[in-house]
């Protein structure tokens, strides 16, 4: 490779080099000159580098777009791809601006420069199909995760939950492992595209059957779907707030973007059915019995929580289900249904998150009773929270009735004149209808339990309530006009 293409190479990663400068430029001021400052002012100051270095990538990304296929799709550059990386860094800044005068940390530098490490492998995730590459991304992703998980020194759950993290993340990256080395040995190449015309044929291989079971598993746990979603509600309950509302939006829409890239690119021609009365082997009925069991299982269960961190998680796991749908479709409607749910949904739980944080702050725990008279003691962020619930519950005319239609449709309509997957769609609805009655659990508890005696009102930042206004109002003009994103993905 000559210099000039190794220039070409680092033009083509500017944006992912910007984030990695700012983490840098992070920890070099935050350790070489605010060491002894207050708390608050170094957060800020790592926040506004943080979040320029982040405008700085999507300043770059618009003004200079690349197409580019390059090194043996290691690197793979499009408008979509490059425009999920804004989304990602959008999601990024909004996340660094709520961290904004948290006090679980004193390591503030090393905690922002986690979130933008992790920002990095996320666009590396949704630029490559390679699967060295996409491996590689991943570990750093889930390197960050963990050690984000963790951060709360003073708490043991946080330790307990970062621990358990780790230990299922081990497992399930050596069930993907080794479903990348069955794919390697069967089609002797690591370029998604290669391999689909390798292994294209009119019968499927034992070994490539074996081989999308062991990607399913290993991809199933980094979207929490059921039954490799057992990581999920402990990570949500003892993380610290802004690192579970970082795990549970950021890292969901770059790992959907990768499964659908890797069934749909990489086992093209491999496909099957999960049709009613036309069932045949392939990786669509895999992902449908794991859609399935999500749905159900997640809903189901979320009924029962009192926590209001683990009935988010258990709602995340149906949703992961609710989304398998647009890669079960896999046509190019179902692609933009599920890019769509998946960004929609990661604002939605994000701002979610940002008001648990605020109630815990105040109260000290995320359970129901803590919840108990919010709108009469922070109005702002208990009507915010009641659009983030009726949208997770999909009440029109929010975002998440809109994500949950396109998916709905696309499914429908990638089996025209069959009832195809109609089965998955009704079990979807029903579902859908059920995940009502516990998110209206915690609407009841904010609006119409009273407050204990004696409560003051919950002071909010002003920043923190602008950031939870605009999140919420996100929601609403997305699902008002959702050809804003739509049109744009």
């Amino acid at each position: 490779m000559t210099a000039f293409s190794y220039l070409s190479l680092l033009h083509l990663v500017l944006p992912e080099v910007i984030v990695v400068i700012a983490a840098l430029c992070v920890l070099s001021v935050d350790l070489m000159f605010l060491r002894t400052a207050e708390a608050r002012l170094r957060g800020s100051v790592g926040a506004l580098l943080s979040v320029a270095g982040c405008a700085a990538a999507i300043g770059w990304i618009l003004h200079t777009p690349q197409t580019a296929n390059v090194l043996n799709g290691m690197l793979v550059l499009n408008p979509l791809a490059q425009r999920v990386q804004i989304a990602l860094l959008i999601l990024t800044m909004l996340t660094v601006l709520i961290f904004i005068g948290s006090t679980f940390t004193e390591h503030i530098s090393e905690y922002l420069s986690l979130i933008l490490l992790a920002t990095v492998s996320m666009m590396f995730l949704v630029s490559t199909q390679n699967l060295l590459v996409i491996f590689l991304s991943l570990e750093l992703l889930s390197l960050s995760l963990y050690i984000l998980a963790a951060f709360n020194k003073r708490s043991t759950r946080s330790a307990e939950a970062a621990l358990k993290y780790f230990i299922f993340g081990g497992i399930s990256a050596a069930f993907l492992l080794f479903g990348f080395s069955l794919l390697y040995g069967l089609s002797n190449s690591i370029n998604l595209t290669s391999i689909a015309s390798t292994l294209h044929g009119p019968a499927l291989d034992p070994l490539l059957l074996v081989a999308i079971v062991m990607v399913m598993v290993g991809l199933g746990f980094k979207v929490a779907a059921a039954p490799f979603h057992f990581w999920a509600p402990d990570v949500y309950q003892g993380a610290p707030t802004i690192s579970a509302g970082f795990i549970a939006s950021s890292s969901k829409v770059a790992s959907f973007f990768l499964l659908y890239q890797v069934m749909v690119i990489g086992l093209a021609g491999a496909e099957g059915s999960s049709a009613w009365h036309g069932y045949a082997s392939g990786w669509v009925p895999v992902v449908a019995i794991v859609a399935a069991l999500s749905m159900v299982l997640g809903n189901l269960v979320a009924i029962m929580q009192t926590s209001v961190r683990r009935l988010l998680a258990y709602s995340a796991i149906a949703h992961g289900g609710y989304t398998l749908l647009g890669v079960l479709s896999h046509t190019d409607q179902s692609f933009s249904a599920l890019l769509y749910y998946a960004i929609t949904y990661a604002l939605t739980v994000l701002g979610a998150f940002v008001v648990v944080a605020l109630v815990e702050e105040e109260t000290g725990g995320d359970t129901l009773s803590h919840f108990a008279g919010l709108s009469r003691r922070a109005p702002v962020a208990a009507f915010c929270m009641m659009i983030f619930m009726l949208s997770l519950a999909g009440i029109p005319p929010l975002a998440g009735f809109f994500g949950k239609f396109y998916l709905f449709s696309a499914a429908l309509a990638s089996t025209p004149g069959t009832i195809g997957l109609l089965w998955l769609v009704i079990l979807a609805i029903a579902m859908s209808a059920v995940s009502l009655y516990y998110y209206l659990k915690v609407l009841k508890y904010i609006y119409v339990t009273d407050p204990p005696a004696g409560t003051a009102p919950i002071r909010i930042s002003v920043l923190r309530q602008a950031v939870l206004c605009l999140i919420a109002l996100s929601v609403v003009l997305l699902g008002c006009a959702p050809n804003l994103l739509l049109h744009w993905l």
